[in-house]
């Protein structure tokens, strides 16, 4: 059996999601768990957040695999729909979908329907610039939805683009995109969501009546490195494996494909049995630590599909030791430093293959 894992402390999620009500305490919680709930299970992550007033996904393959498991709480969907079929299948499974285009409006003012009306997001491209609606569009596809028989509810939305860079006075770019939005969906009545987990942290102003925590929830801080308050975060997923062989190596011979590492010295060198195939990075740099029954130990020669090797000549390690590639005393996000990368993409790269194991104490 592949012995690589990953192990998700349900009690530390619960301990983030404290996290998240303690700065957002009067508004509601949307978890943002698609991607996998960012690589930890996604239908293991909703069922342990039953006070949670809401989730969101990316796609509607997502929000449908959840209501097959019994998950009842409001779904957003943050690509919404793209046909007639998508649409119907929102009415269908109560799901909340993200109006953020024209095409969708089009789809609803042609849908034949005497199905239960929807609740929409509507979202406004305040700086992100990637789906969403012109601040100048706002005001009709406002109307359009609001004349719609098809809707019951409409809510208003947009996203941060740069809230992770920490705050710069009032012409940072996060304050700007909250003066726009408030200035293009004044007067409009309606609930409004904008705080994602580093601008619910660092911008009161941005903790409205939804607030949208993701990374936050599997312990890792939203911020680049250097900008933003330290957190009181738990790391939710360990990654581990095991060392399968320890050889000595002599001086001058080179580890790995390639042979762009070559032993400085007669050493001991391990092989641990996690590689690219199982999500970690093919390119994460050598000297990068794991840590070999708690103590760190310098990754050597070019991480393989299978494999990667390690320099254990401080360590009187033995074939079967644990190896931790990240988790708690190695965070993630430094790991992702060595990638040249960001912890999003490495918890989302955990392949299917490494064995999910969940832990949750009373």
């Amino acid at each position: 059996m592949r012995i690589a894992r990953a192990i998700i402390d349900l009690n530390a999620l619960r301990h983030n999601y404290r996290e998240v009500r303690r700065f957002a305490p009067q508004s509601r919680i949307m978890c943002v768990i698609k991607a996998n709930a960012y690589g930890h299970g996604m239908v293991e992550v909703a069922k342990a957040l039953p006070q949670a007033d809401g989730f969101a996904v990316a796609c509607l393959d997502e929000a449908l695999q959840l209501r097959s498991h019994g998950i009842r709480q409001p779904l957003t969907v943050f690509q919404g729909f793209q046909s007639t079929e998508d649409l119907q299948l929102c009415r269908r499974h109560g799901l909340w979908p993200v109006v953020h285009h024209a095409s969708q409006l089009e789809m609803m003012a042609g849908e034949a329907t005497t199905a239960a009306p929807l609740e929409v997001w509507l979202k406004i491209a305040t700086g992100m610039n990637r789906l969403g609606f012109r601040p100048e569009d706002t005001a009709g596809a406002w109307e359009r939805l609001r004349a719609s028989g098809g809707v019951r509810r409409v809510r208003l939305m947009t996203h941060m683009a740069r809230a992770d860079e920490g705050r710069d006075g009032d012409t940072d770019p996060t304050a700007l995109q909250l003066r726009l939005f408030d200035s293009v969906t004044a007067g409009l009545n309606a609930e409004r969501s904008l705080a994602n987990s580093a601008a619910l942290i660092d911008w009161p102003d941005a903790r409205r009546d939804w607030v949208r925590p993701g990374i936050m929830l599997y312990g890792v801080s939203p911020f680049l490195p250097g900008h933003g308050p330290r957190l009181d975060l738990k790391p939710v997923m360990t990654l581990r494996s095991r060392l399968i062989a320890i050889n000595n190596r002599k001086s001058g011979e080179p580890i790995g494909y390639g042979g762009v590492w070559v032993c400085p010295r007669d050493m001991r060198v391990g092989a641990v049995a996690i590689g690219y195939g199982d999500g970690y990075p093919r390119h994460i740099e050598t000297g990068t630590p794991v840590l070999v029954n708690g103590k760190r130990a310098p990754i050597v020669g070019r991480v393989s599909m299978d494999l990667l090797t390690v320099d254990l000549s401080a360590s009187d390690a033995k074939v079967g030791d644990e190896v931790m590639l990240w988790g708690e005393g190695l965070p993630v996000d430094q790991m992702a430093v060595h990638a040249d990368t960001i912890a999003y993409e490495l918890l989302c790269s955990v392949y299917g293959r490494v064995n999910y194991e969940y832990e949750y104490r009373e």
